[in-house]
């Protein structure tokens, strides 16, 4: 009898993959921990919360931190997710030569609907693991904020977050690493959710 074997690929193996033009240039893909995963499309109210924080990020972070939406960040040699929203610290190059590492990393955002289990367990715990101090979830289920922050290790192996807070749609939440800055989460959950 043999035994089924997994291939998991490399952050190299995964772009010479896409070099190849083995993923359709609509293809909507990220590596976790070596798998490749096809992402979820998204809803109507997922874009609408997505670029209505973005467009409060932008405006509220300006110079002081780099806001990037749906872009590569580096964890391992085998995951490069791709983020709702991550904000990172400014660099000279605006990571030109290399995606945003964990020590780049300020904050990753998810927003989630059909994925929220997913992103609560598999993305939480990954990120947990690479030593992102904070992240968020914009819970478009339960129309709130998830906050995690102060990763840590289980007794009894993989990892999460020592803290998590839940803030509502009419709250408002400071921005890790900027004490004087505040989003206002009424500008980001879409009005009509709530009805």
């Amino acid at each position: 009898m043999t035994a089924v074997t997994v291939k998991r690929f490399s952050i190299a193996e995964y772009h010479r993959l896409g070099e190849l033009g083995f993923f359709a240039p609509d293809d909507r893909v990220e590596l976790i921990r070596g798998e490749i995963i096809i992402k979820a499309t998204k809803s109507t109210f997922h874009s609408v919360c997505n670029s209505l924080l973005l467009g409060e990020l932008y405006p509220l972070l300006e110079e002081r931190a780099i806001v990037r939406g749906q872009e590569p960040i580096i964890l391992s040699a085998d995951s490069e997710p791709e983020p709702d929203v991550v904000i990172a610290r400014n660099r000279s190059d605006n990571y030109l030569s290399s995606h945003p590492e964990p020590p780049d990393i300020l904050l990753v955002i998810e927003v989630s609907d059909s994925t929220l289990k997913y992103d609560r367990r598999t993305k939480l715990s990954l990120y947990a693991e690479s030593g992102i101090s904070d992240y968020w979830i914009f819970n478009l289920v339960d129309i709130q904020l998830e906050m995690h922050s102060e990763p840590y290790q289980k007794q009894r192996g993989g990892f999460d977050y020592r803290v998590k807070r839940v803030l509502l749609p009419n709250e408002v939440v400071v921005i890790p690493g900027f004490p004087d800055l505040s989003l206002d989460l009424s500008a980001v959950f879409p009005a009509q959710m709530g009805e």
